[in-house]
């Protein structure tokens, strides 16, 4: 028996890169919590915002061994790509080395002002 295949898988289509951050790599004072839980325990955070993006919580563990980030970089990357926001890897790679807690806040801010309401009736819920 053979089976024919009448349509093939489409790719994964990534929007097209024209929004910008919704805050600034050091606009970590619109959320004071946050941000100090990120300055003094950032591979923490770090893990907590990666599985809030849906990646390995463990992860960012692996930016501990070496002085370039990798990981953070790697992450900050697939925000952009998700939410479409212009940027290069240059850029990536330059706040993800020198600015890391930084960067942790921005994506985490980044992700829950995009986050969209599910609504059950009278009842919003995030």
């Amino acid at each position: 028996m053979s089976w024919t295949v009448s349509t093939q898988p489409q790719g994964e289509s990534v929007p097209y890169e024209d929004a910008e951050w919704m805050s600034g790599i050091c606009d970590c004072c619109q959320d004071k919590r946050q941000c100090c839980f990120a300055f003094w325990c950032c591979p923490c955070f770090a893990c907590r915002t990666t599985k809030e993006f849906g990646q390995c919580l463990c992860l960012p563990l692996l930016d501990i061994c070496g002085c370039n980030r990798p990981i953070t970089m790697s992450m900050r990357l697939s925000v952009r790509r998700r939410y479409g926001i212009r940027g290069s890897l240059c850029r990536d790679c330059l706040f993800s080395t020198c600015c890391t807690a930084c960067v942790w806040c921005q994506m985490s801010r980044e992700m829950k002002m995009r986050e969209l309401p599910t609504v059950l009736g009278d009842i919003i819920s995030r």
